[in-house]
């Protein structure tokens, strides 16, 4: 009898969708690169092609110093007009290819970088795969003076919002801004959920990836990696 296969360890998998996603890299071209340990295993993948793309545009001081490091270009986003493709994670992914980011708190980047993509290729493992998000705590970039009100404004939708700290400070992003992560809401219309948010005074960017959706999943499974297209 032919022994089991084992089991594919998390970090194995996170390596198979990063290099899965090389092949929506176009050559001559500047990729969009998210943030976060998935992205980093892309962003040892892509080292392997730096001599045919142009370059990068990063969403992160870490991603920014990775990418350099490896050798390859990064540009800033207001030198491109467009890319063809973004690369990043997700916390929360759905069954239509919208998305909760930010776990990360580099959501109002990550943001900027899919609006100038053609195409979004969030690289995942199955366990962010669900059918209504909203577990995952939803992050909430805001200017801090507004923390409070938007906190009040949470609860009055039923959720409970929790400023994000780091050794026990509040955590400051790439931007200088706050985190509030917001524990028990289902998100069931994520398109109007991420227009209302966004609109309150003081949100700078809301979690939600709903106008900025994923055309392609890839999902790092026991199995392998499986393809889901939006």
């Amino acid at each position: 009898m032919t022994a089991p296969s084992a089991p594919i360890s998390p970090d194995a998998l996170k390596t198979l969708v990063g290099q899965a996603a090389l092949r929506y890299v176009r050559a001559g071209e500047i990729v969009g690169v998210g943030t976060g340990s998935t992205v980093n295993k892309f962003i040892e993948a892509l080292a392997s092609m730096k001599d045919q793309i142009a370059g990068a545009v990063s969403c992160s001081k870490a991603s920014t110093e990775r990418l350099q490091a490896l050798g390859i270009r990064v540009f800033d986003a207001n030198a491109v007009e467009k890319l063809a493709v973004y690369i990043d994670g997700a916390d929360e992914i759905d069954q239509q290819g919208y998305m909760v980011k930010g776990g990360g708190a580099a959501l109002t980047r990550e943001k900027i970088v899919a609006a100038l993509a053609e195409q979004f290729v969030c690289i995942a493992d199955a366990s962010k795969l669900v059918d209504s998000l909203g577990a995952f705590p939803l992050p909430v970039e805001v200017i801090p003076m507004a923390a409070a009100q938007i906190t009040r404004r949470f609860a009055a939708l039923g959720g409970q919002a929790q400023l994000r700290l780091k050794d026990g400070q509040p955590l400051v992003t790439d931007n200088g801004q706050h985190i509030l992560d917001v524990r028990g809401l289902r998100i069931n219309q994520p398109l109007a959920f991420e227009t209302e948010v966004s609109q309150w005074p003081g949100v700078v960017t809301v979690g939600v990836f709903a106008h900025q959706k994923a055309q392609v999943c890839l999902l790092g499974t026991a199995e392998g990696v499986r393809t889901i297209a939006y």
